[in-house]
């Protein structure tokens, strides 16, 4: 017998498809602002899963991913329910902007409260109304303040339900690391959800390489919990997620204009040539090398920079 399901005060009848509107505050015009939910449940049995993207209102790629999964209405399940959130946070993407009007970091303010700030009360009803529903969550997320984000997943190795899932999506990089409180991943995590977070690419920018990653990531996952029709083609990975288990910034030494010269996502080794700062006057020329051999996993792409800004994140393989 099929569980009854309950979101937002609505519920979720079988071999039905529901457009929520989750209403939480208005702008100063007393226009109401709506986060649209959209749901999508099986007459059979399955498990709930969650796809989000946008917690970070600049964060594009994200927002496409699961765009694109209710254009191929991969949103569809034969069994169980899929539940698609293609913005969370609506005030910064209106404004082009992360944080939510308050100021705040929608994505450090979980589980939130009843009566906190604005992102805190509605981290709250996503935590109370939302998550008690859900088995699975997939998080589609972009690098922040002009830094490239190879495509990977970010898991905790510990947490063995999500890790096994992190090597069905097998995104080209799977990073072990420990949750961080007030996170949407983090309160997902204590709640026993099983949850992956999905980074690539760069805020404010949309790169269908980066999405095209997530979107077949998803594909592989849904396949595997048979959600999916079997007319959906299920795209195999050329090889198995680079594990990384360790990494390190590299920060500039100097001061001044910034110019990098190799991709994000490139194996180098201990002292290749990353980049070169430079200052306006001619003066100026340093040579930035790599401490270590590694994975370059993230690019900082600002024209400028100030000595000991992060500009490089790389791997580190002690094998």
């Amino acid at each position: 017998m099929l569980k009854q399901l309950k979101i937002f005060n609505t519920v979720i009848e079988p071999g039905k498809s529901y457009k929520l509107n989750f209403n939480m505050a208005k702008l100063y015009t007393s226009t109401s602002i709506e986060v649209p939910v959209l749901v999508e449940r099986s007459k059979k049995a399955g498990p709930v899963v969650l796809v989000t993207g946008g917690i970070h209102g600049d964060e594009i790629n994200g927002i496409e991913v699961v765009r694109q999964l209710i254009v191929k209405k991969l949103n569809k399940p034969v069994i169980g329910t899929i539940i698609a959130i293609p913005v969370l946070n609506i005030f910064g993407f209106l404004s082009g902007t992360r944080e939510f009007p308050d100021g705040r970091d929608l994505n450090r303010v979980f589980p939130g409260t009843k009566s906190g700030p604005l992102a805190s009360r509605f981290a709250y009803q996503i935590t109370q109304e939302l998550l008690p529903q859900v088995d699975v969550v997939l998080d589609f997320h972009t690098g922040g303040a002009q830094r490239f984000n190879a495509p990977h997943l970010r898991v905790a190795q510990t947490e063995t339900s999500s890790w096994n899932l992190a090597q069905i999506f097998n995104a080209p990089f799977l990073m072990n690391g420990s949750n961080i409180k007030k996170t949407f991943r983090g309160t997902c995590a204590d709640l026993g959800k099983t949850y992956l977070l999905f980074e690539g690419g760069m805020s404010n920018k949309s790169d269908k390489h980066i999405v095209a990653t997530a979107v077949n990531g998803t594909v592989r996952v849904l396949n595997h919990l048979k959600m999916l029709h079997t007319t959906v083609e299920v795209k195999k990975p050329e090889k198995e997620s680079i594990v990384i288990t360790d990494s390190k910034w590299v920060r500039a030494n100097y001061s001044g204009l910034l110019h990098p010269k190799v991709p994000c996502g490139k194996k180098v080794e201990k002292d290749e040539f990353l980049a070169t700062i430079t200052d306006p006057y001619g003066e100026l020329r340093y040579k930035v090398k790599s401490p270590h051999a590694g994975y370059i996993i993230n690019v900082n792409y600002s024209p400028l920079v100030y000595q000991g800004d992060a500009i490089f994140h790389i791997s580190r393989h002690d094998e």
